[in-house]
């Protein structure tokens, strides 16, 4: 066992303190999740300033979209040219687009900014991630995830309530302004922090996989966001998108098996806990998503609380969150073993669902944010013991890549989670509120202008509506605790050696 661990590369980065890398780790993900929740506050500004409120969705689908696609690229970079390098190239990009974003003057110019701020924290936030299994030992990571998980959640939180600030007191161009210094300022610790690796031979880069990954990954995520919105589910562009994402599955098998170091190694997928932790992942990613996307909207329309207020009450689901992260980590350092954890965590993500799915017109706030938190403590977990458990489970030279798809499958299911659940409440608003109903998307300010009879007929409406989405994240929950209890608990630390061919170095 200590055989296996030692051949874990850190990458020169026994001679810097840990804990200094671990900051350098820290700043760079939260600048990356910071620039992907502060807009969210913003958006509806955006639109109105721009006139562009039928694109307003793409503010969301080209951030995803590029974070997607970039996360398992730039996990197996960082294998091939070390973490370092691309965590730089991640931090220039993201920055880059802030300052598109920043100067924009059309709404195509501010997706497009949203687009390459993707490609940057796509990398960031998994290639981070792999710094940490670096640098600790198996039995420390879990400790350390959940950190990480926590810095995710903080930053969950703090980011609308900073852009929702900073369009009440300047304007929507300073959301993507403000990236600018927490940007350079994790630009500066982690050139201080990380060690740069030494160069090593000449690397093969599996292009063709990479692209043929890319096109998949993108043509998945822009159906299950235009599809019965923007493309009908029956038109030609949805069929075209359909095939464009088959041509991408059978181009990439086919690279991956003809590539000398392939970017997605198909052989991970023979990994029973990569397969269990990714599968669950991404049943999660749907529960997780849609409670973030869909109860703001029932705090301001059904219960009358402000936007910011409505913001705040995520605070308890991310206490949750924070605390079963970094408490599931101790567990895992203090006594090694891991498995039960997620399987009775993803239990109470079904019963927080559940209990959400009660709310209505009359429930007590203080209700609310006791189911909140429920739900917080049954995604932690998840989210620190999911990564571990896949670090220790493959080669030291798939780390990256590895610990990429446990991102990108989130990511995944949040993408198609919010499209299919998107479309569930709006059947539901249309059953309870009538055909009009999609013009009744109402903020707190214009629900509390409503005479009482009408106001208390649409916060039953969206109650009503709201009420399946959250059934429907239970049944997702309850499928990743089925798949959970099929993982294996490796010893932490037995870490399997690379397949043959073992990929460059």
């Amino acid at each position: 066992m200590a055989g296996a661990e030692d051949e874990r590369d850190t990458s020169g980065t026994a001679d810097r303190p840990v804990r200094v890398i671990l900051a350098a780790v820290a700043s760079v993900i939260f600048l990356a999740s910071l620039g992907q929740t502060s807009v969210s506050t913003a958006m509806p500004v955006i639109a109105a300033d721009l006139d562009g409120v039928e694109h307003v969705t793409w503010l969301i689908t080209a951030y995803l979209m590029a974070s997607t696609v970039a996360a398992p690229i730039a996990g197996k970079l960082g294998d091939l040219y070390g973490r370092k390098r691309i965590l730089e190239a991640g931090i220039l990009l993201f920055l880059t687009g802030s300052v598109i974003g920043g100067l924009a003057q059309g709404m195509t110019a501010v997706a497009a900014a949203r687009a390459v701020q993707g490609l940057g924290a796509g990398a960031l936030i998994v290639v981070s991630m792999a710094v940490v299994g670096d640098v600790l030992p198996a039995r420390d990571r879990g400790k350390a995830q959940g950190l990480v998980a926590g810095i995710f959640g903080i930053s969950t939180v703090i980011g609308p309530l900073i852009g929702g600030f900073l369009v009440d007191k300047l304007n929507w161009h300073w959301i993507f302004f403000a990236n600018l210094p927490v940007g350079i300022a994790a630009f500066a610790v982690l050139t201080v922090a990380l060690p740069r690796s030494a160069p090593g031979a000449r690397k093969v880069v599996d292009y063709a996989g990479a692209a043929a990954l890319a096109t998949m990954l993108a043509a998945v995520v822009l159906i299950v966001n235009l599809g019965g919105v923007t493309l009908p589910w029956r038109s030609g562009g949805m069929a075209a998108l359909v095939a464009l994402a088959a041509l991408g599955v059978v181009a990439f098998v086919r690279a991956e098996r003809r590539a000398r170091d392939p970017v997605l190694p198909l052989s991970l997928f023979g990994n029973r806990n990569f397969v269990v932790v990714n599968g669950a992942g991404l049943l999660v990613g749907i529960a997780m998503f849609g409670t973030i996307t869909f109860t703001p909207i029932y705090l301001q329309v059904v219960q009358g609380v402000s936007p910011t207020g409505s913001g705040l009450f995520l605070v308890a689901m991310m206490a949750g969150l924070i605390s079963a992260s970094l408490g599931s980590g101790q567990v895992m350092s203090r006594t090694g073993r891991y498995r039960l954890l997620p399987i009775l965590s993803t239990l109470a993500l079904t019963g927080g669902m559940l209990l959400l799915s009660t709310l209505s017109a009359d429930t007590p706030l203080w209700r609310v944010a006791v189911y909140l938190l429920v739900v917080g403590l049954g995604i932690g977990p998840v989210l620190s013991i999911g990564i571990a458990a896949v670090q220790n489970s493959i080669p030291v030279s798939l780390l990256g890549v590895g610990t990429a798809s446990v991102n990108m499958f989130r990511m995944i299911g949040g993408a198609v989670g919010t499209a299919g659940l998107g479309a569930l409440f709006a059947a539901g608003l249309v059953a309870a509120l009538g055909p009009e109903a999609g013009r009744l998307s109402l903020g707190a300010g214009a629900v509390a202008e409503m005479a009482p009879a009408a106001r208390d007929a649409l916060a039953d409406g969206y109650a009503q509506a709201i009420a399946p989405v959250y059934a429907a994240g239970a049944v997702t929950a309850f499928a990743a605790f089925l798949v959970f209890t099929q993982m294996r608990e490796v010893p932490l630390g037995a870490r399997p050696e690379a397949p043959a061919p073992a990929p460059a170095e």
